[in-house]
């Protein structure tokens, strides 16, 4: 019994290893678009695509991001700027996108812009602070997709969004983990439509990569930050050493994050390139092998493992 089941199992990953080596025809003339190009996953994807000989539109936050992206790719890299937390621009882009790909559609929407901050216990934090990555990681990342859904749609194309393994598991207080959370629903509802046209929808699921996004400066002063801006009442509550805790906790996270962003955009081409590419990806081992299986143990245990050492309240019972 065991030596069948066996058989099948290794049956399985043979059928699949064999399925996602299938590369999709005529990669020279498709168009793919993609946010947050100034630095990080998005960066590193625009100029492994372009190697790869795809026609990329990349979309940076600023002209200096854009100029210098420009230096480092071929003459089939084009750029636009883009703040997709502003209507006029996702609609001027969208405009800039649809004069470049033509009758052709566009093949891939790569959503991958986003920020991280400020991140802090929830307590520490006002609605603004929620709200202005909201803004960027979901509804902006929303805004864009629906603005081209119809190129896409013409191309039977790919839409990927990339969400974290905190859109599965909530590790840190403020809208980060909301954000991903939501793009996670966002891309279930999305895929299970647009099945219908033959697009596919991915979604990538990164682990913790060292990125702009995730330095220790950025970290530590949106944290501290938002301590200054705290009520007198939370500041007693919570106290100097928890404090000290939390931004000396901050520092050290920074020697286990993950340096090779290959291991993302490499998910990232696959799912654009691939003619059966998975639903999701997790790119990075501490994702594999931690933090996929914590997000599906029991609460409680959960619960105790992610805060176990962590330094208490002063006022904690």
């Amino acid at each position: 019994m065991w030596l069948y089941l066996a058989a099948l199992v290794g049956l399985y990953y043979l059928v699949r290893w064999y399925r996602e080596r299938q590369v999709v025809s005529h990669l020279r003339d498709k168009y793919v678009f993609i946010t947050g190009c100034g630095s990080g996953f998005g960066n590193l994807l625009a100029r492994q695509l372009d190697m790869r000989g795809l026609r990329v539109l990349a979309a940076c936050r600023t002209e200096k991001a854009a100029e210098q992206l420009r230096a480092q790719a071929s003459d089939r890299l084009e750029t636009v700027t883009l703040d997709i937390t502003k209507t006029d621009s996702i609609t001027a882009a969208t405009q800039w996108v649809k004069e470049r790909v033509g009758d052709r559609g566009l093949w891939g929407l790569v959503n991958n812009a986003g920020i991280s901050v400020p991140l802090a216990p929830n307590e520490w934090l006002t609605k603004q602070d929620f709200a202005t990555i909201l803004d960027v990681n979901l509804l902006g990342l929303i805004e864009v997709t629906l603005s081209l859904l119809p190129l896409v749609r013409k191309a039977r194309g790919r839409v990927v969004n990339v969400s974290s393994i905190a859109g599965r598991l909530s590790l840190v207080g403020g809208g980060y983990c909301i954000s991903k959370y939501g793009v996670e629903a966002f891309s279930d509802s999305l895929r299970r439509e647009l099945s219908y046209f033959g697009v596919k929808v991915a979604l990538i699921e990164p682990g913790f990569f060292k990125t702009a996004v995730t330095s220790a400066e950025i970290l530590s002063k949106t944290s501290k930050d938002a301590w200054d801006r705290a009520s007198s009442e939370v500041k007693q509550i919570y106290g100097e050493k928890f404090l000290a805790s939390y931004m000396k906790g901050t520092e050290q996270m920074q020697g286990r994050l993950t340096h090779d962003l290959s291991l993302v955009t490499d998910c990232m081409e696959h799912a654009l390139t691939a003619c059966h590419p998975r639903t999701r990806y997790s790119a990075g081992w501490d994702a594999k092998l931690l933090y996929l299986p914590l997000s599906y143990m029991p609460t409680f245990l959960v619960d105790a493992i992610l805060t176990w050492g962590l330094p208490r309240p002063a006022k904690a019972l």
